[in-house]
């Protein structure tokens, strides 16, 4: 009876190690996703307010100082920056000395923790950026290569009309204007979308069919030009 009911439970205890077993690479499964998540997620939260304080540090911060340099120039607005950031540092390194000599404590500098992090990049990691940086500057060169020498003349014909758009827009706004614009939008649409995200894909999915349209009837009109199959 002892060995039957050894028999009996043996199953039990292997299946639960068994199913022990593979939650582990189950629980390791999930750190590549999150590592893979990486930057991308941080800016989708960074856009969409997922942290009120942090976003409105960044926004504040970026659109603080591309006013700065649509009144000032880009010295000086780069020497004001590097002024009120050494202002900061070393009053407060004055402060924290002259506690320390009130005090009679030696507590040492208070940026020592920082002075002590290992900020070198290695050459792995440089010739990894560089190849990364590489691949998005080859299909750069490849598209302009297409666009320049029509290897599709709608599309060199939709990128002269864009140019011709944006000599209008530059007669208007100057580059910095531009900027400033498009970190209000980079801050504003996303969380809009989001919120009114059936509306919105409604009428894009309209304004998309009679854009299609219009380009299918500039394609039949245009001599040499094959239609593209419809996926």
């Amino acid at each position: 009876m002892a060995e039957l009911a050894a028999a009996t439970q043996s199953p039990s205890v292997s299946s639960s190690s068994s199913g022990a077993e593979p939650s582990a690479p189950g629980g390791g499964g999930g750190s590549p996703g999150a590592k893979s998540c990486g930057s991308s997620c941080a800016v989708h939260d960074l856009i969409f307010w997922r942290d009120v304080k942090k976003t409105g540090f960044v926004f504040g911060t970026t659109l603080i100082m591309l006013l700065s340099l649509a009144a000032f120039s880009v010295i000086s607005v780069v020497s004001y920056l590097i002024l009120a950031l050494l202002s900061v540092t070393i009053s407060f390194r004055v402060y924290k000395s002259v506690i320390q000599a009130v005090q009679k404590s030696e507590e040492g500098h208070p940026f020592k923790a920082y002075l002590d992090v290992d900020i070198t990049l290695s050459s792995e990691a440089f010739h990894n950026y560089m190849n990364a940086a590489m691949v998005h500057v080859n299909k750069a060169l490849k598209l302009l290569i297409r666009l320049f020498l029509v290897e599709d003349l709608v599309d060199s014909l939709k990128l002269a009309v864009f140019m011709w758009l944006m000599t209008y827009v530059g007669a208007v706004f100057n580059g910095i204007t531009l900027l400033i614009l498009a970190d209000l939008l980079v801050f504003s649409v996303p969380i809009v979308y989001e919120k009114y995200k059936t509306q919105i894909d409604h009428y894009v999915g309209i304004a998309r069919d009679q854009t299609k349209s219009i380009v299918e009837k500039i394609q039949a009109k245009l001599p040499g030009i094959a239609k593209k199959k419809a996926e």
